[in-house]
């Protein structure tokens, strides 16, 4: 099991504190790398999931294992911000400590069962589970190729992988699924905290999963275009609607009961 201080943290600006929460293949540095801006008036948490950086690995990615770690860089309260993989384990990081969570932000999590049912959620559930069956069969080149294509990545993928980049590929083959994930939605809904889900507006799949998502928690919805999955990436967008909203929220706590 990792423990807290064995993942490598990130740190950019003061407070108010923002945690936020890389997803699969690729770490927080380059996840959130035009994010930086904003720790002109945020104070930014990014840590490296288990096996990412320098942090200390687990024998396979899981969000119910990596939620605690994430809940307890929380610490007194801070926001909280997921993407992708990132946003299943903040969704089940805010459920272990909502009372530190000053507001909840997550961008195409990956916990497609929350609406299954649509055709093609139930489609794409399918799909990954055969790529993870045939993950032992498959180069990893092959098997990030297929999987960036079917979560609508626009992270650019190299003719050969190398490095961190072929190490977290290996990561993810092994990883646990996210369709497995079933965040507790409802009690998240009525936590009293602020909740902003975001998605990309190139994929039905995870517009139907926001969709249901945002329903439950009774979010805000938003839908920032131009780079598919790769939600974080759009700079300015992105950073513009993060910021107002979380500067919306620290106004909220200012004035309580408003």
């Amino acid at each position: 099991m990792v423990s807290v201080a064995q993942l490598e943290v990130l740190r950019a600006g003061s407070a108010p504190r923002v945690v936020l929460v890389h997803g699969s293949v690729v770490g927080a540095r380059r996840t959130w790398r035009h994010q930086l801006e904003l720790a002109a008036r945020w104070g930014l948490t990014m840590p490296n999931r288990p096996g990412f950086g320098s942090s200390a690995p687990l024998a396979r990615g899981d969000f119910e294992l990596e939620a605690p770690l994430i809940a307890a860089l929380l610490g007194d309260g801070a926001h909280l911000v997921g993407h992708s993989y990132g946003a299943v384990i903040a969704l089940h990081a805010a459920a272990l400590s909502p009372a530190a969570v000053r507001s909840l932000t997550v961008s195409e999590p990956g916990c497609l069962r929350v609406a299954c049912g649509d055709p093609l959620v139930d489609a794409q559930i399918a799909g990954g589970e055969l790529l993870y069956k045939r993950a032992q069969e498959l180069e990893p080149l092959e098997f990030l190729r297929a999987f960036r294509g079917g979560v609508g990545s626009t992270h650019e993928t190299p003719g050969e992988l190398t490095g961190e980049l072929l190490e977290g590929v290996r990561m993810l083959m092994r990883e646990r699924p996210p369709w497995e994930s079933d965040p507790p939605l409802d009690s998240l809904g009525v936590a009293g905290f602020p909740t902003l889900v975001i998605s990309g507006g190139h994929s039905a799949v995870f517009e139907a999963v926001c969709d249901a998502v945002a329903g439950r928690l009774g979010a805000r919805r938003a839908v920032v275009s131009g780079r598919r999955h790769t939600i974080p990436a759009t700079g300015q967008p992105y950073n513009e609607l993060l910021d107002s909203f979380l500067g919306a929220a620290e106004r909220r706590i200012e004035r309580p009961g408003t």
